[in-house]
């Protein structure tokens, strides 16, 4: 047996157990059997193995299947058929390492008269998605996740609809408002609802500024010191957005619920979902979920307009203060459940681990889901590596924490933290414990004579005087979730 480490999206990350069976091998020594279409359907079990097929070739994938990093069921769709309309869904599967590894399991070739393509090969999951603005970074095509470059993320307090950041992990689907409905489970002896968009309007509409942060944020800096498993997120998975929509609390006790002396979960299920039917979900504690001071919302509404397709059209869950793995688009479910949600994003992705865990020894049941982000500041002006002129230098950045809690300082270094000076605060005034959105910095500072680099640096404070760590030694994680060390920028200064 092959130890083999394969690194994935967000969506689907596994270490997996890579078997390779001997009489495989030997047949990939040997001139290659043909087989027919009609062979490979009949082998679409256990009991007479497992067939697939990728362009002409055919393999015998009978040991990978309990092995298949995304699960049994979701390789088994494939069983006596093409693989390509599945493989499809996630990009990860057309790297090389992913390739190499599916051709120790070949046993032969189409017949000449069946390598006609599959009708199936042209059902493309993705086909639907929306169209994106040019201006956005991609980290990933397929699911698609974008990111806005630094020099527009600050330019606004509020990001422009078409530049936030976004983060899907399954094909983003196409839903009609008209037959939209939200399923809210009642308790025992309430009321289950099914809310259409016209019964959301007709709770009171309630409106917040909230800003939105993924827990890869800045993971690119955390490869850079130790290679992680996630998208490459530089600065910029982070928005923010005025939200409205209808309270939660509001909806949950419309169908009969209330705060409950045991613990409690509100879990969310969207209506994206794989082709196994596997949707998004997320949780998060019904405490929460039940404060009115917490804000949750039901939002259909994004800065003004119905929400965009890439941002949960019709109606999403935002939780402000919390990460946005728990912000469930395209909702399509709520109940409150004993326990917290059972899906893959709540509990085998989404948490932190200590430097020392890899992925030998990891136990995602041993760490708590991510909910409240750490404080967290970044440079947004000027960009690493560039020429800035000597005299006076401009440098802007954002700064938020979570859980509500204010952003009350930031400190900007211009030599590597030696020395530092304050920044001015923009945007919106933050209400104590309700400090849902991000504040803008700014700082003009002169450069010292004679100097021709910067190392800037800067770090946020709250009011809780939380503070980032100045390096990512201490805080890198296998999964690189919760970056937010010193962000360092080096300039050079034109003479």
């Amino acid at each position: 047996m092959v130890w083999v480490r394969i690194s994935k999206s967000d969506s689907l990350l596994f270490m997996f157990l890579f078997a390779l069976p001997l009489r495989c091998l030997q047949a990939t020594q040997e001139s290659p059997h043909v087989y027919t279409r009609e062979e490979v359907r009949s082998h679409s079990s256990p009991e007479t193995r497992i067939w697939v097929t990728l362009g002409c070739e055919v393999f015998d994938v009978t040991e990978f299947v309990d092995l298949h990093p995304g699960g049994p069921s979701k390789l088994m769709l494939a069983a006596g058929g093409p693989l390509e309309p599945f493989w499809a869904l996630y990009a990860v599967h057309n790297q090389p390492h992913v390739r190499e590894m599916l051709a120790q399991y070949k046993i032969g070739e189409l017949s000449p008269e069946d390598k006609v393509p599959s009708t199936l090969k042209t059902s493309d999951p993705y086909i639907d998605d929306p169209v994106r603005h040019p201006a956005l970074k991609v980290n990933s095509q397929r699911p698609f996740n974008a990111e806005p470059p630094p020099e527009l993320l600050t330019e606004n307090y509020i990001t422009p609809n078409p530049i936030f950041f976004t983060r899907n992990h399954l094909p983003v689907p196409n839903l009609d408002p008209e037959t939209y409905r939200l399923h809210v489970v009642g308790p025992p002896g309430g009321q289950s609802l099914c809310l259409s968009l016209d019964d959301l309007y007709k709770f009171p509409k309630h409106e917040i500024t909230v800003t939105l942060q993924c827990a890869g944020n800045r993971r690119s800096e955390m490869t850079q010191f130790k290679e992680v498993r996630g998208l490459e997120w530089n600065i910029g998975a982070i928005s923010t957005a005025r939200w409205a929509g209808a309270r939660l609390c509001d909806v949950l006790a419309k169908a009969g619920h209330q705060l409950c002396e045991t613990e409690a979960h509100v879990c969310f299920e969207g209506l994206d979902s794989d082709p196994t039917g596997t949707a998004y979900g997320a949780s998060i504690p019904l405490a929460r979920a039940m404060d009115p001071e917490a804000e949750v919302l039901l939002a259909y509404e994004m800065n003004g307009q119905p929400l965009p397709r890439d941002h949960g059209f019709p109606v999403r869950v935002v939780v402000p203060g919390v990460v946005g793995a728990r912000h469930v688009k395209w909702l399509g479910k709520v109940s409150v459940e004993p326990e917290e949600s059972y899906s893959h994003w709540q509990r085998r992705d989404y948490k932190g681990f200590s430097p020392s865990v890899d992925w030998d020894t990891v136990d995602f049941d041993s760490a708590p889901s991510i909910q409240e982000l750490p404080v967290q500041s970044a440079i947004t002006e000027p960009k690493d590596g560039e020429t800035v002129q000597s005299g006076e230098v401009t440098i802007k950045g954002y700064a938020w924490s979570g859980g509500g809690r204010a952003v009350v300082r930031v400190d900007v270094s211009l030599d590597g933290g030696l020395t530092w000076h304050v920044a001015e605060l923009d945007g919106e005034e933050q209400r104590p414990r309700k400090a849902w959105a991000w504040r803008l910095w700014q700082l003009q500072a002169p450069v010292p004579a004679g100097r021709k680099e910067l190392n800037i640096v800067c770090k946020a404070v709250d009011d809780s005087y939380n503070v980032q760590p100045d390096t990512v030694a201490p805080i890198w994680n296998l999964r690189g979730v919760l970056s937010n060390a010193w962000h360092r920028v080096h300039v050079h200064v034109a003479p």
